[in-house]
């Protein structure tokens, strides 16, 4: 009698306990990363724009830009939770490993789009003085545990 007692016991404390947690992890916990040696929710917000503001974000050299954005991440072994794509500039809200540095996912992020975007259209070097397609400087900003839709 005693060991039913006991059973029940511990598989209704069992079964609180699954419900607990997941409600946790579901409701309460960010979504965290798992590496070999880490678990992290490192996000980045990065915001930069085409110099002199000008409008030429549009069409297929958006499209373009997504789509090279996104390969450009799975290459570099981060994620991008979300992109918006304005005729003069860029937001990208990406995860990324800690080991890995806002200033290259940046570098990575505007280097490589600037140049195969130059490459593939070559119309976007009459809007740009000196072929550089954006301005100097960037706003990266970190983002503790909010959603891509802040």
């Amino acid at each position: 009698m005693l060991y039913a007692i006991c059973t029940i016991c511990s598989i209704i404390n069992i079964f609180f306990i699954d419900i607990y947690y997941s409600f946790r992890h579901t409701i309460c916990m960010p979504e965290y990363l798992y590496a070999r040696t880490a678990v992290y929710n490192v996000n980045y917000h990065f915001v930069w724009c085409v110099k002199y503001r000008r409008k030429v974000l549009t069409g297929a050299i958006e499209k373009r830009l997504k789509s090279l954005l996104k390969k450009i991440a799975a290459d570099k072994g981060f994620v991008i939770k979300s992109m918006q794509v304005m005729p003069d500039n860029i937001h990208v809200f990406a995860s990324a490993h800690p080991k890995l540095a806002p200033s290259y996912l940046y570098k990575m992020l505007k280097g490589i789009t600037a140049r195969r975007l130059l490459m593939e259209f070559p119309d976007l070097r009459r809007f740009l003085l000196k072929n550089i397609p954006s301005c100097m400087s960037f706003f990266p900003s970190s983002a503790l545990c909010q959603s891509p839709n802040t």
